[in-house]
C-alpha cells in the first residue's frame, strides 16, 4: 500500500524502463485498492451515541466501572489476571461440553485445532454475543464475529506464549421473538411467523421450509452458488441449530467456536453463583450502585437489575423468578421456600436462566476469557456490571466497542462520483447537500457572498448610528440586524428552491445515494442483511473482504468500498 503514495518523479528509471508499459493500468490499480477502504472519525458521522464514542475514544473516563481501559499491553495482563482464577475443572468441563455441541455438526479442522487448544492452560477466548436473528439479522451480526476472529488472529501473531480463540456466544435463551423474527434482504421485509413461547432457541422449525424457500428466491438465478447452499442447511431441530449450523458454516473456516448456553453441563458450572443470588439477591444492590456513577457521568442506565436476575425455565415458558417475605414463586407457581428453590436448582440447573445483568457473569465463569466485545449500547451496560463481578470474586473482563463500517457497493459508488459526493460528505443531511449539488452547478448565480459581507458592514453601521443615539437601544438594533439577516437568507433559501427545479436528475440521484446508504432513514449496519451483499450468490470471498478491512485497534469508522 505504501506504494500507492509514490509519485512518478519518484521512481527510478529503472522501474520506468521495466513498467512502462503497464503505467496506466498499474497506476489506475493502486488508486483503486487505495480508495477501497478510508476511515472516519466516529464523531463526524452523526450515527453513534455520546457514550459509545467515549467507549471507543476514551474508556479511561469511566475507571471505577472498568478495570482497565482496552488496549494491547491491557489484553496481556488480562492473561496472568484470568489464568490466576480460571480453574482446570471449569476448562475440563467447558472442552467435554462443547465438542458434545459438535457432535452433530459438521467441524472444520480450524475449529477442531481450537477445541483442542481449549484444552490447554495457555489458551484463552476472546467473545461476542448476539441474539439469533433470523438469517443473521443485520450487518453488526456478522461484524461482531469478524471482529472477534481478527482479535484473536492479531494477538496470536504476536503472542507465543499464549493461545487466544475466538467464540460467538449464542444468546439462545432471549425470549424477545418479535425482536429476531424478521430481516431485511434487498429492500424487502422477511419475516418468519410462529407462535411457541419460551426461550428462542427452543422454537421448532414450523413452516421453515416455506421460508427456506422465500430466501432462495433471491438467488434464483444462482441456484449452483454459495448462498443457496447456505439457505439449504439453514435447519435443525429449532431455531438454535440452525443458527448454529448456520454461523458454523459461515466462519468455522476460521475456526470460530459456537457456545449454545442452555446447556445442563455449562449451568451446572454457575450454580453457585445462582444459588447466592436466590440466597443474598447480591446483584441489585451493585448494579444499582454503578447506575448512580454512570449518570455523574452524565450518562444514562441501559439496564434495570430486579432483586432476583434469574429465569425459571419451563416448556415454552421462561418467567421472571419473584422474592418476596415468605419465600419465592414464578408465574402462576406456588410459593416455594428458598432452601425449596436451591434444592432444584441444584438438581436441574437447566431450569434456570440468566437475565442480562447475570448472563456477563455466565459467560465469564464458564470462558476463560480476556474481551468482551460488542455494540456501542451493549457495551455501555457492562458499565453497570463490575461490582456484580467483585460480588463473586470474577475477574472482570476488557471490553471494547465492535467494528462499524459502511459499504458503497461499485453502482452507488458510480453514482457519488457523477453527483460530485465524497464519502465525507454522504454523512451530511440530504438537504443541506441537495443545497451544496445546487449552490454547486448554479455557480455565481447563487454566490451570496459578497452580499453577505455587505449586510455585514451595513449591520455594524446600523448599530454603531443607533447606539450614538442611545446605547440603551442595543436590543433595538440587534433585533433589527437580526431581521436584516433573515431576510436576505429567506431570498437564498428561495432561490435555491427555484434552482433544485433545475437539477432534478442530480436531486434524485442523490436521494437513490441516501436511500441506499441509510436505509429506512436508518444506519446500513442495523438495517441491512449480510446477504443484500451476496447478489451474485458469492458469500466467502464477500466474509473474507469485510475480515479484512476490519481492524480490531481501529477505533474509526470503516468505510468499504466494494466491487
Amino acid at each position: 500500500m505504501k506504494k500507492c503514495h509514490r509519485t512518478f518523479w519518484e521512481l527510478s528509471s529503472f522501474e520506468l524502463l521495466f513498467f512502462g508499459y503497464f503505467l496506466v493500468g498499474s497506476a489506475f490499480k493502486c488508486v483503486n485498492l487505495y480508495m477501497q477502504k478510508i476511515t472516519l472519525h466516529r464523531t463526524r458521522t452523526g450515527l453513534f451515541s455520546a457514550i459509545s464514542n467515549d467507549l471507543v475514544y476514551n474508556q479511561e473516563k469511566m475507571n471505577g466501572l472498568i478495570s482497565s481501559s482496552f488496549s494491547l499491553d491491557a489484553l496481556e495482563k488480562q492473561v496472568k489476571i484470568k489464568g490466576e482464577s480460571y480453574k482446570n475443572a471449569t476448562r475440563e468441563a467447558l472442552v467435554a461440553a462443547l465438542k458434545k455441541q459438535y457432535a452433530t455438526q459438521p467441524v472444520d479442522a480450524e475449529v477442531a485445532k481450537n477445541l483442542d487448544l481449549l484444552a490447554r492452560e495457555n489458551t484463552f477466548t476472546v467473545t461476542t454475543g448476539h441474539q439469533l436473528n433470523l438469517f443473521t439479522g443485520t450487518l453488526y451480526f456478522v461484524y461482531k464475529i469478524l471482529h472477534v476472529i481478527r482479535l484473536a488472529e492479531q494477538l496470536n501473531a504476536k503472542n507465543t506464549d499464549f493461545q487466544v480463540v475466538p467464540v460467538y456466544w449464542m444468546a439462545s435463551e432471549d425470549h424477545d421473538f418479535a425482536e429476531i423474527n424478521h430481516t431485511h434482504l434487498y429492500g424487502k421485509k422477511i419475516e418468519w411467523n410462529a407462535e411457541f413461547g419460551g426461550s428462542v432457541g427452543d422454537y421448532p422449525l414450523e413452516n421453515w421450509s416455506d421460508l427456506q424457500a422465500e430466501l432462495m428466491d433471491f438467488f434464483k438465478q444462482k441456484e449452483d452458488s454459495e448462498a443457496v447452499a447456505l439457505i439449504q442447511s439453514y435447519t435443525g431441530n429449532n431455531l438454535s441449530e440452525a443458527t448454529f449450523s448456520l454461523v458454523n458454516k459461515l466462519f468455522g473456516k476460521y475456526g470460530l467456536i459456537i457456545v449454545e448456553p442452555n446447556n445442563r453441563d455449562l449451568k451446572q458450572l454457575f450454580v453457585p453463583t445462582m444459588e447466592r443470588e436466590i440466597r443474598s439477591q447480591f446483584s441489585e444492590p451493585a448494579v444499582l450502585k454503578a447506575n448512580k456513577q454512570l449518570v455523574n457521568l452524565g450518562f444514562s442506565p441501559q439496564v434495570f437489575p430486579r432483586p432476583i436476575n434469574l429465569f425459571y425455565v419451563s416448556p415454552q415458558k421462561r418467567e421472571r423468578i419473584i422474592p418476596s417475605e415468605t419465600g419465592i414463586s414464578w408465574g402462576e407457581s406456588a410459593e416455594q421456600s428458598v432452601d425449596e428453590v436451591c434444592s432444584e436448582l441444584h438438581q436441574f440447573p437447566e431450569r434456570f436462566s440468566p437475565n442480562v445483568v447475570l448472563r456477563p457473569v455466565y459467560q465469564e465463569t464458564i470462558l476463560p476469557n480476556l474481551a468482551y466485545i460488542g455494540g456501542g449500547g451493549e457495551i455501555a451496560y457492562w458499565l453497570q456490571l463490575k461490582g456484580v463481578f467483585d460480588g463473586v470474586q470474577l475477574p472482570y473482563p476488557l471490553i471494547q466497542v465492535r467494528n462499524s463500517l459502511q459499504l458503497i457497493d461499485a453502482n452507488t459508488a458510480r453514482k457519488m462520483e457523477k453527483v460530485g459526493i465524497s464519502v465525507e460528505e454522504l454523512f451530511q443531511p440530504l438537504d443541506e447537500l441537495k443545497k451544496k449539488i445546487v449552490l454547486k452547478e448554479a455557480g455565481s448565480m447563487l454566490d451570496f457572498s459578497e452580499m453577505k459581507a455587505q449586510l455585514d458592514h451595513l449591520s455594524n453601521a446600523i448599530q454603531n448610528q443607533i447606539l450614538n443615539v442611545d446605547k440603551g437601544l442595543e436590543g433595538y438594533a440587534n433585533a433589527e440586524n437580526v431581521k436584516l439577516a433573515k431576510q436576505i437568507a429567506a431570498i437564498e433559501d428561495k432561490l435555491v428552491k427555484h434552482q433544485k427545479n433545475q437539477f432534478q436528475t442530480e436531486l434524485k440521484q442523490l436521494e437513490d445515494i441516501k436511500n441506499k446508504q441509510f436505509p429506512r432513514g436508518g444506519v446500513q449496519e442495523r438495517s441491512e442483511n449480510f446477504f443484500s451483499f451476496c447478489a451474485s450468490g458469492e458469500v466467502f470471498s464477500r466474509i473474507e473482504l469485510i475480515k479484512n478491512a476490519i481492524d480490531p485497534f481501529e477505533n474509526n469508522l470503516i468505510v468499504l468500498q466494494l466491487d
